[in-house]
């Protein structure tokens, strides 16, 4: 019998990978994200989390950003 799971396939560089799963790790159990680690750079995650994961990266891309002063 085979088993299939929908979800999101996603291929980062580490430290992003690594900030996607501080994300994961930083909420309930009943709300994580993450399906499996296929490895360093690459993650399956449920297709619903999509969204925030941008939106979180988004945000943090934001706040490390240096813009130049006027």
């Amino acid at each position: 019998m085979v088993n299939a799971t929908k979800g999101l396939f996603i291929s980062c560089d580490i430290p992003m990978a690594q900030f996607i799963f501080k994300l994961n790790a930083s909420l309930p159990d009943s709300q994580k994200f993450i399906i499996c680690e296929l490895d360093s750079t690459h993650l399956f995650v449920q297709p619903h989390a999509s969204e925030m994961i941008r939106s979180a990266i988004a945000e943090f891309r934001d706040q490390n950003t240096y813009e130049k002063p006027p």
